[in-house]
C-alpha cells in the first residue's frame, strides 16, 4: 500500500510540471481579471454583432418591424402624460411637463430594459454558453448596446416632441453624449451584477418589475423633483437625491430644456454621475468575473 502511494506521487509531480512546461491549465479556470478584459476587448465584434442580431430578432415577429423603436416611446408617453399629467395634473408649476416627461421617461426606460434583461442573460442563454467557450460577461454587455440602440431612435423621437414644444437648440444639447455615455457604463455594471444573480437566483426576473418601478417613483420621473423636499424628512430627501437615475435624468433634462429645476446644483450632479458609473461599473465587472467559472454549471 505504502509503495502504491510513493508510486502515484512521483507520478502526479511531473504531470504537474509537464503541463506547466507547455502552458496547459486547468479547463475552465477563471483567468486574471487583466486577462479577462483584453479576452473582452479581442470579442468586441462578436458581442456588436450579437447586439444587433437581438434587436433584429425582437422586431422580426412584428408587422411593422423596427418601426416599433419609434412607436414604443411615442406610445408610453402618450399614456403616461395622459394618466398623470392630465388626469392626476403632476404638470401643474412643471414648465414644459411634455418635454420633461418624455426626457425622465425614455432615460429611465434605457436602465429598466437593459435590469430586467440583463438578469436573465446567462440563465437565458444556457445552451450557447454550454457549446462556445467566450467570455460570459459578452451577453450582459450585449444587453446593454441592444437597448442603447433602441434609446438612439427613443432619442430621435425626443428631439422632434423638445421642438415641437419649443425648446429651442442650444450648445448644452451636447451634454447629452456624456451623460449617456456615463449611464450606459453605469448600466453595464448593472447589467452585469444582475446577471450573476439572475444565474444564482432563478425567480429574480420576478421581483425585477417591482423594484423598477419602485425605483421610477423615486427617480422623478412623472412628476417634479420638488416633490421630494416638499413631502421627504431632510434624510429621506437626501438619499433620494443621490439616486443614480434621479441623477442622469436630472442631468438629461438639464442638457434639453431651457428652464427645469434640479435637485441639485449642476456641479455636484456631474460628480455623483461619474462616482456611479465608476463604482457600479467596475464592480459590476469584478464581482460578474469572480463568478466566471460558474455560469453554465448544474
Amino acid at each position: 500500500m505504502a509503495e502504491t502511494t510513493v508510486t502515484r506521487h512521483h507520478t502526479a509531480t511531473p504531470l504537474r510540471q509537464l503541463a506547466a512546461r507547455h502552458g496547459l491549465t486547468v479547463a475552465g479556470a477563471r483567468p486574471s481579471l487583466p486577462a479577462y478584459a483584453r479576452k473582452l476587448w479581442a470579442y468586441r465584434h462578436f458581442i456588436a454583432a450579437y447586439a444587433n442580431a437581438k434587436l433584429v430578432a425582437s422586431f422580426s415577429t412584428a408587422r411593422l418591424g423596427q418601426l416599433w423603436q419609434v412607436l414604443t416611446p411615442l406610445t408610453n408617453a402618450a399614456v403616461y402624460y395622459l394618466i398623470f399629467g392630465i388626469i392626476l395634473n403632476t404638470r401643474h408649476g412643471v414648465d414644459n411637463f411634455i418635454a420633461y416627461l418624455c426626457t425622465g421617461l425614455f432615460v429611465f426606460t434605457f436602465t429598466q430594459a437593459v435590469v430586467q434583461q440583463g438578469t436573465q442573460s446567462v440563465i437565458s442563454n444556457l445552451g450557447l454558453i454550454r457549446a462556445l467557450h467566450f467570455p460570459r460577461a459578452c451577453l450582459p454587455i450585449a444587453v446593454m448596446l441592444t437597448q442603447f440602440q433602441t434609446l438612439v431612435a427613443a432619442i430621435l423621437v425626443l428631439i422632434g416632441i423638445l421642438l415641437a414644444s419649443g425648446e429651442p437648440i442650444t450648445l448644452e444639447w451636447l451634454l447629452l453624449i456624456p451623460t449617456l455615455f456615463l449611464q450606459s457604463v453605469f448600466n453595464v455594471g448593472l447589467a452585469l451584477a444582475m446577471a450573476r444573480l439572475g444565474a444564482k437566483l432563478t425567480d429574480l426576473k420576478q421581483v425585477i418589475p417591482f423594484v423598477m418601478r419602485t425605483w421610477m417613483y423615486a427617480s422623478g420621473v412623472l412628476y417634479s423633483v420638488q416633490n421630494f423636499e416638499q413631502h421627504l424628512p431632510p434624510l429621506a430627501a437626501t438619499l433620494v437625491e443621490a439616486n443614480p437615475l434621479l441623477i442622469y435624468i436630472e442631468l438629461a433634462r438639464h442638457s434639453l430644456m431651457e428652464s427645469v429645476v434640479l435637485v441639485s446644483p449642476v456641479p455636484q450632479l456631474w460628480l455623483l454621475a461619474v462616482g456611479w458609473a465608476l463604482l457600479v461599473g467596475l464592480g459590476g465587472f469584478i464581482y460578474f468575473w469572480r463568478g466566471e467559472q460558474e455560469y453554465g454549471r448544474g
